[in-house]
């Protein structure tokens, strides 16, 4: 017990450590406003922000998808157009960090009190497009469980990759 207690006081002060460096970096901006969204923190979006970069060169969001390797692969030939499983290419810590909060949206849109603290003082335009995300990624989150019968799984890597496109906008914010 003693050993898990002196790791887990380790982690939180790793977490701490992490933090002051976000609010400090050149990129405290934007790893702010990425905390904006359901299922990202300061972790996540220290993690998304080191991964990508300047989400600005990117000049459309399927293109920062496509980097990330969220999008389907293909295998076609004439006619006949066959799409696989997503092409895994980029880099595969950002691609786990959308992954895992694109789980998030499963549940019903609302503002928890974490959620509200983290947009404290933010832009209300970037408090729309997160709200605008919570909403939208819930009802496909639904529709593709439910009504297209798709696992989980394979929601879960759908909305992550709607959720990087909701990234770049909030990212690519000027003002």
């Amino acid at each position: 017990m003693h050993a898990h207690d002196i790791l887990v006081a380790r982690r939180e002060q790793l977490e701490r450590a992490l933090a002051e460096i976000a609010e400090t970096s050149a990129w405290a901006l934007t790893i702010a406003r990425l905390r904006c969204l359901r299922g990202i923190d300061t972790l996540s979006a220290l993690g998304l922000v080191a991964e990508v970069g300047d989400f600005r060169r990117f000049q459309h969001p399927r293109f920062l998808a496509s980097y990330l390797g969220l999008v389907p692969s293909e295998h076609s030939s004439g006619e006949k157009r066959r799409q696989g499983g997503i092409t895994k290419a980029g880099s595969k810590h950002a691609r786990r960090l959308l992954v895992e909060a694109a789980w998030q949206y499963r549940h019903v849109p609302r503002t928890s009190h974490h959620i509200s603290q983290r947009q404290k003082g933010q832009d209300p335009r970037v408090i729309d497009i997160a709200w605008r995300a919570q909403r939208r990624h819930y009802k496909r989150w639904q529709r593709l469980l439910g009504e297209r019968r798709k696992r989980s799984t394979v929601v879960a890597v759908a909305i992550g990759r709607e959720l990087a496109a909701f990234c770049w906008e909030i990212a690519t914010l000027t003002g």
